[in-house]
């Protein structure tokens, strides 16, 4: 069988398991996302629930307006991030070193601090860091895992919210954030998550608090490192370059640690942050074809079944999967583009040599190959995952536009859990009042009118998601600390500066790899980033919340456009595209459309 045939078994086997899990895991939702809701593990659950709603005074009964969730769950989200902040900064000095930190790290500068903490509490996981090289295993385990579990939370919470105050009319409450925090972690997160490493373990992954292993190489290597003086600063030459010494490397350091528990909830809650600083194209966090699968699948679990759980919740089935239809059409069409790209290859390297035939293999594992590699990348970035199994900066010029566009289209293609499905709720807002002016009349969704302030609201997020990576990019561009991080110049070196925002601002944390992000200015900007991509965006989306669910319902009338079907959900596709086009088709233009255009006139970067 041919590696494109290969491709295309596995496409087919991926979304038919996709389609497989969605309704039941919908409508295990339903029972999850309701306080009075029944599911299996009640039993062994419940009363631990109980407890906590005692030990934090919570009234599980007692529902909240908008502006109480919204407060609520930012204090939560300050709180966690003050406490992460804490655990990276004394990481050196806390209790059972011997235990948690056996390599003996440092704790984190104030910089990369403030980036890591505000990366992993807003669901993004951007890291300037390498995490076997940087973190202990206490950091790995408390700050960064336990953050994993509580902004996927978040996000699940906004979109029942966002979702309620669609579903109910006349009313003042949206639900309780703390029940559904409590609800989802504990019914959702945890034991699905428990599942999910110990099937990771079955496959090879590791999980445990042993030191780390040195294994001799058979071959020595000699390589180029900076030289630096007794202080640890680097050298630099008379023009200002670095100065280069040769290195002989004649040992390999193999890392250990818990990482299974933390790949299962990288995966499940979409935060992508790898345990290691080659993410899933780790052996270890990526050991078998069975694993990688599973992984990908686990990406999109959630964020497909809510949209099951949407047309449950409205009672409009139909809605539910016509908006699954429309991510799932925008998901195949970045996936094909993707992998046609890199399997046409890099024309530069077939003047050297390398068989067209091969496509683009730079960056990529030999084990998963051109399809898998670029199955990967699509999902990845239409989920706000970030978690990589090859290198994105490697790819072709245009199969690399297509992860950096799908974050820029708000990663609504599925996207991450519940963030996913509140950003496409937005855009089929902007979708109904676009056809309300086509029909000349006040645009209805579910039987309530789309107004003034709705519109304003949903056009605020798209506003801020534009701006934030727009304003950084552009401030980097012309900054001598932005283009000092730089590996690349040209438009590749633009392109790796606007995936940086694009990530950090959509919340999905994969990058351009070239780019040296580990300094002052990169690490503010960039935390400041996921901070506006991530909360500036939730007010107002919270505020559609509360508006929605005040409204009366109004009676369906020979006007009313319909939310299901095929022209509603071309409808919702095109609105998507448009916006996107439109913020970022001049920025993509400067960058790998032009570049691809320069490669194939025998010019790299």
């Amino acid at each position: 069988m041919t590696s494109s045939a290969f491709g295309w078994l596995q496409l087919a086997l991926y979304l038919a398991a996709l389609l497989l899990i969605t309704k039941p895991l919908g409508l295990y939702l339903i029972q999850v996302l309701d306080v009075r809701g029944r599911t299996w593990l009640d039993p062994l659950l419940r009363p631990i629930e109980r407890l906590t709603y005692r030990l934090g005074g919570i009234d599980p009964e007692k529902e909240q307006h908008w502006k109480q969730y919204t407060i609520s769950l930012l204090l939560f989200s300050m709180v966690t991030m003050l406490v992460t902040y804490a655990i990276l900064r004394l990481q050196a000095v806390l209790p059972f070193q011997h235990l948690f930190n056996p390599q003996g790290f440092a704790g984190l500068s104030d910089h990369l601090s403030f980036d890591t903490a505000a990366s992993f509490t807003t669901n993004t996981d951007w890291q300037s860091y390498g995490g076997e090289s940087t973190m202990s295993y206490f950091s790995q385990m408390v700050a960064l895992a336990s953050q994993n579990f509580f902004s996927a939370a978040v996000g699940i919470a906004i979109a029942a919210a966002l979702v309620r105050g669609i579903a109910r009319h006349c009313a003042e409450t949206v639900g309780n954030f703390w029940v559904d925090l409590v609800r989802i972690t504990y019914y959702l997160l945890l034991p699905f998550c428990l599942v999910f490493a110990l099937f990771l373990i079955s496959q090879g992954m590791i999980q445990n608090f042993k030191g780390y292993d040195a294994a001799a190489l058979t071959e020595k290597q000699t390589v180029q490192v900076p030289k630096t003086d007794a202080s640890g600063n680097p050298v630099k030459d008379a023009q200002g370059n670095p100065v280069m010494v040769s290195q002989v490397v004649d040992t390999q350091t193999i890392p250990q640690g818990p990482m299974a528990s933390q790949m299962a909830i990288k995966m499940l809650g979409t935060n992508g942050g790898g345990y290691t600083n080659a993410n899933a194209a780790h052996p270890f966090e990526n050991p078998t074809p069975f694993s990688n699968f599973i992984q990908m699948l686990s990406i999109f679990a959630i964020p497909s079944a809510l949209t099951y759980w949407l047309g449950r919740m409205v009672k409009s089935p139909g809605h539910g999967w016509s908006v699954w239809a429309a991510m799932a059409l925008l998901f195949l069409a970045g996936f094909f583009v993707c992998w046609h790209y890199e399997t046409v290859g890099n024309p530069i390297l077939t003047q050297l040599g390398v068989d067209p035939a091969d496509g683009n293999m730079e960056g990529k594992e030999v084990r998963f190959g051109i399809a898998n590699s670029a199955l990967f990348a699509t999902i990845t970035t239409d989920a706000s995952c970030g978690a990589v199994n090859a290198m994105h900066d490697s790819f072709t010029p245009l199969g690399g536009l297509v992860p950096l566009f799908n974050i820029e289209l708000g990663e609504v293609v599925f996207g991450g859990v519940g963030a996913g499905l509140y950003g496409m709720l937005v855009f089929v807002i902007v979708a109904v009042f676009i056809a309300g002016l086509m029909v000349g009349r006040t645009p209805e969704y579910l039987g309530k009118k789309i107004q003034s302030f709705e519109v304003k609201m949903s056009m605020l997020v798209l506003l801020v998601l534009a701006m934030d990576i727009l304003g950084f990019t552009a401030w980097a561009c012309v900054s001598a600390w932005g283009k000092a991080g730089l590996n690349n110049q040209g438009p590749h070196g633009f392109s790796e500066m606007l995936y940086a925002y694009s990530s950090v601002t959509g919340n999905n944390g994969s990058a351009f790899a070239g780019l040296t992000a580990n300094t002052y200015w990169y690490n503010t900007t960039l935390a400041f980033g996921m901070l506006i991509g991530r909360f500036l965006m939730i007010v107002p989306i919270m505020a559609i919340a509360g508006s929605l669910a005040a409204k009366k319902l109004v009676p369906a009338g020979p006007g009313s456009f319909p939310v299901s079907g095929a022209t509603f959900t071309f409808l919702l596709i095109g609105t998507v595209l448009l916006v996107g086009a439109l913020n970022f088709l001049p920025a993509l233009a400067l960058g790998p459309v032009v570049e691809h255009f320069l490669m194939w006139s025998g010019k790299t970067f």
